[in-house]
């Protein structure tokens, strides 16, 4: 008998099920808005997929999600409606490809993984073998559904600048690539591809690969990252031009508490997705 096409539904009597990949700074955060928000009723978070769970993680589940389970793995036996990653970059591999070749419908925060030759069309094949579908977040980012449309008419050129407080730059290449510390300027350490921008600064690459996925791919999206020795926001700049018109966007966004890399629009995009998933009307 086929395998019935499975992906996030429209409301129903019973609660939409979903197994949360990570519980960092971003998964943790979801969890304390998901139990402050009474228009995310319909859903429930019944899995917690940690690594290595910490008191903490239990402390924070018990106030935020007391029927979760907090797991290393989905079980085998577990088949939730959603499954969202949270996770970071390796979480692709071991949770969200082996959720899909189940049926498992998935959302992606980690796009920068993307940029790992190959990977698209692993995510592709798996939700093919699944009969389901994964949707990649926008994330920190904007006008994507602007871009991928005019990605439809054609598309000339698509250029990514991010600017991070210079500080926030740190544990990465950058580090060798310029004085963070003693700044005075603005300085753009990097200058390629989106590929290439994913393959050295893998923590800060999500952004850049989503405005390529959505637009000319990884290897014909031009990257700028800049260190901002003044700035206390993450900014983030898109420039495009083709048949559409041109596009110019400029979003500035407040760096999340727990970890000033990461902004905090991203925990409010997975709110959007899962919002989406349960309510009557999306947009």
């Amino acid at each position: 008998m086929e395998k019935e096409h499975k992906e996030a539904r429209a409301p129903s009597a019973s609660p939409l099920r979903v197994a949360l990949v990570g519980c960092g700074a971003i998964g943790s955060e979801v969890l304390q808005r998901l139990s402050q928000e009474p228009g995310l009723a319909g859903l429930r978070v019944d899995w917690v997929l940690a690594r290595q769970p910490r008191p903490a993680t239990q402390a924070l589940l018990a106030r935020h999600a007391p029927a979760a389970q907090l797991v290393s793995a989905l079980p085998a036996d577990a088949m939730p409606d959603l499954l969202v990653e949270c996770a970071g970059h390796a979480a692709i591999a071991s949770h969200v490809l082996p959720a899909l070749r189940r049926g498992i419908p998935c959302l992606v925060v980690s796009v920068g993984a993307l940029g790992t030759p190959g990977l698209v069309e692993q995510l592709a094949d798996a939700a093919q073998q699944g009969r389901t579908r994964v949707q990649l977040l926008a994330g920190a980012i904007g006008a994507i559904d602007a871009l991928a449309a005019a990605r439809e008419g054609g598309l000339d050129s698509v250029t990514y600048t991010g600017t991070k407080p210079a500080l926030a730059w740190t544990g990465t290449p950058a580090e060798a690539l310029c004085d963070l510390q003693g700044l005075q300027q603005p300085v753009c350490f990097f200058s390629g591809s989106a590929r290439e921008a994913a393959r050295q600064f893998p923590r800060n690459a999500n952004v850049a690969a989503t405005v390529a996925l959505a637009g000319l791919g990884l290897d014909a999206t031009q990257v700028r990252l800049v260190a901002h020795p003044h700035s206390q926001e993450n900014v983030h700049q898109i420039q495009a031009h083709g048949a559409f018109g041109r596009l110019a966007l400029e979003l500035a966004g407040q760096p999340l508490a727990a970890n000033p890399k990461t902004s905090a629009l991203t925990v409010f995009s997975v709110l959007r997705a899962l919002r989406n998933a349960v309510a009557p009307l999306a947009i």
